[in-house]
This record gives structure tokens, C-alpha cells and sequence, in this order.
């Protein structure tokens, strides 16, 4: 749902905000790296879009799936090594390159510090490739933690990741608020007991934003801070 204009989320204190298609666009770096891997593999590439359908739960499961257009369940097992393998030298090389910020990321974060909310990044990024792109934008400094989607046993949409942070804060879940693109956000906000918001123009798996049970969505990180009372 949209946010309501009469919408403010009171006693927050804290904001978990997701990476890839909440705050960068990171979909051109992954369709570089996929297509180089699926070049060494001797296969064709894949558009965007499709590559942007498989985001958001995990390079492993991204890998499966992008393989899955060509090969059959065994034949993906099989070739899932030399794959994953393939990917990761690939996005390292180019981590960052053809990524941009979405509009309002950086004055919303500032927003949010602000108004002296403690910032995490959770994300189910590698966190080998979350720092160092965090670092390449400058966004690295406004988070006190930041967890890839290898940091912890399990990854959004399990509570875990958002569990963990609060216990870091020491803060209860009503007093965190999640900010994403995606159903893996507000499923684990939902289950870790945090309020969420979602923003509309990220990476949902291909499926509506609108669908997702959220506090609602914001246009902006920004727009999102103006509904935030610490």
C-alpha cells in the first residue's frame, strides 16, 4: 500500500535499510558479471530484466536460476560450482562500475542520521561485495553495522539478520523500522517484529511492490525519513 499521508511511525530509533534496489542500482553490475560467467560456461547472455527477476535472495539462488534458463535441476547442480566461481571473480572486478545511487538515498540517510537514528545495512549481498561497493559510493560511513547475506546462518526474508541488529542496538523490534525494495524486506520485518517500509522502484522479483504487506511505500529513502519520529 501506499503511505498514507497521516501515516508517522513514533518511537523509532533505529533503521535497517536494504542495499541492492534500495539504495543502488546494482542490477547493471549484475548483468556485466552474469553474462561473463555465462560466457565462460559457452552460453548465451541474458537481458536485464530477467537478470533483475532473480535478484534479491542470495547470489546462490541467483546463480541457480540464471542457470536453470538453459540447463535442467541435475545439470544445474553440476555446473553450479564453476558458476558461482566464474560470477564472483567477475563481480569483484567490477563491483561498483556500472552501478548509480537511486535519487534521495543520500539525503535521506542524512535525514535519518538526523533525526539520531542508528543506520545498519542488511543485505543479502555477499558481504564481500556489500562493503567494499558501500565503500565506493560513500555510503559505508553512515552505518554503524552492516551484514551481507553470508554475515549470519540465515538471510532475509528469515528474521534473523533484523533480530541480530536489534540485539546489537538493544533496542526492542517495535523501535526499528526496515527500509526496502522487496517482499524479503517486510517478510522479515514482519517476523522479527520491526515496522517496514518499502520503496517501489527496486527489485521485487518481478512481482508488484503493492502486493507486499508493509507500513507502506515511500517514493524516496528522503519521503521515508519524513515519517520516522524518533
Amino acid at each position: 500500500m501506499n503511505a498514507p499521508e497521516h501515516l508517522i511511525l513514533r518511537g523509532i530509533r533505529a533503521a535497517i535499510v536494504d542495499l541492492d534496489g534500495t539504495m543502488i542500482h546494482t542490477a547493471p553490475d549484475f548483468l556485466v558479471a552474469v553474462n561473463r560467467m555465462r560466457s565462460d560456461l559457452g552460453l548465451g547472455p541474458l537481458d536485464i530484466e530477467t537478470i533483475t527477476h532473480f535478484v534479491g535472495k542470495g547470489t546462490e539462488n541467483l546463480m541457480r536460476r540464471v542457470l536453470a534458463v538453459d540447463y535442467g535441476p541435475d545439470e544445474v547442480d553440476i555446473h553450479f560450482p564453476q558458476a558461482l566461481a566464474s560470477y564472483q571473480r567477475h563481480y569483484l572486478a567490477i563491483n561498483g562500475d556500472y552501478s548509480k545511487l537511486y535519487p534521495g538515498v543520500r539525503e535521506g540517510l542524512d535525514a535519518l542520521k538526523a533525526k539520531g537514528l542508528r543506520l545498519a545495512c542488511v543485505t543479502n549481498k555477499p558481504i564481500a561485495f556489500a562493503v567494499p561497493l558501500l565503500e565506493r559510493t560513500g555510503l559505508r560511513g553512515y552505518f554503524e553495522l552492516v551484514y551481507g547475506g553470508d554475515s549470519l546462518p540465515k538471510k532475509k526474508p528469515d528474521p534473523l539478520p533484523l533480530l541480530t541488529v536489534c540485539k546489537d542496538f538493544g533496542l526492542r523490534p517495535e523501535e526499528v523500522v526496515a527500509i526496502g525494495d522487496s517482499s524479503n524486506d517486510a517478510q522479515a520485518a514482519r517476523a522479527a517484529g520491526c515496522r517496514v517500509l518499502n520503496v517501489p522502484y527496486g527489485y521485487n522479483h518481478g512481482e508488484s511492490i503493492h502486493e507486499v504487506d508493509s507500513d507502506g511505500i515511500v517514493p524516496t529513502l528522503l519521503d521515508a525519513a519524513t515519517l520516522i519520529s524518533a
